[in-house]
């Protein structure tokens, strides 16, 4: 994980001009009727939220939805898996944002025991037919992993624990993320080489700094649209905080540094 630190002065006045941006960015993906899905997934306190809100702080509200689902229900339970997602795809001009999606099959799921190992393996097989067909019906799907050192995630939960604030994020999968550790990592890899395609290929972040990964999540979100009168200037990213791995890549890049 990158040590490198930005000043908090600093980090506003970049964020900032960063927002500007995407204001731009969101009136191209509208002008073009662009259909746009993010995926957020990640580790229990790596930052998924903080990332989404300073994303969309300045955007449209009425072009713009964040989509955090719940558990499902009994009903949904006995449907299709990704048929609760349907719904929430975005519609000609939309950004939509998914604070973690269908990937909770191939992360959460399979470690808690939620859903059976047939159905993590049935998850990973049909996964990219499935976001094939949304590319190809001309929804862009950018992907995101946010990872952070155990060091780092221990620390989080534990300040959840004594910021009034923060109350709501606390969750009984807390307890267990660190006990489990190993297996979201195995979880994490085995998903991340079955899934990473060429029409929807994943993105890795080092979030262990928020602030770093904040400001060069969002300049990667911007390198990937050609708006009129991009600053150029302010979007040159850290290649060792979000890796654009190779889709071709069977080797996965070091995330727990």
């Amino acid at each position: 994980m990158s040590k490198k630190v930005v000043k908090k002065t600093d980090y506003d006045s970049l964020l900032l001009e960063l927002q500007v941006e995407l204001v731009k960015m969101q009136k191209f993906i509208i002008e073009n009727r662009e259909r746009v899905l993010v995926i957020f997934e990640g580790r229990d306190a790596a930052g998924k939220d903080g990332c989404i809100k300073r994303i969309v702080e300045h955007l449209s509200p009425r072009d713009t939805i964040v989509v955090a689902l719940s558990k499902p229900s009994e009903h949904e339970n006995g449907e299709w898996y990704f048929q609760r997602y349907i719904s929430h795809l975005p519609s000609d001009s939309e950004l939509v944002f998914f604070n973690r999606s269908w990937y909770n099959r191939a992360g959460v799921e399979p470690v808690m025991g939620f859903c059976t190992p047939a159905q993590h393996e049935r998850f990973l097989k049909t996964v990219n037919t499935f976001e094939s067909m949304l590319v190809d019906d001309g929804i862009t799907i950018i992907k995101y992993y946010l990872d952070i050192s155990k060091k780092e995630q221990a620390e989080r939960l534990e300040a959840r624990k004594t910021d009034p604030l923060k109350q709501w994020k606390i969750s009984p999968i807390d307890d267990l993320a660190q006990k489990k550790w190993a297996a979201y990592s195995k979880a994490r890899d085995k998903m991340l080489l079955a899934s990473n395609h060429p029409c929807a290929p994943w993105a890795l972040v080092r979030a262990n700094n928020k602030k770093l990964a904040h400001l060069n999540l969002i300049r990667d979100l911007l390198n990937r649209f050609n708006y009129p009168n991009k600053n150029h200037g302010i979007l040159q990213q850290d290649p060792n905080i979000v890796v654009r791995w190779n889709s071709k890549s069977k080797k996965l890049p070091s995330l727990e540094k």
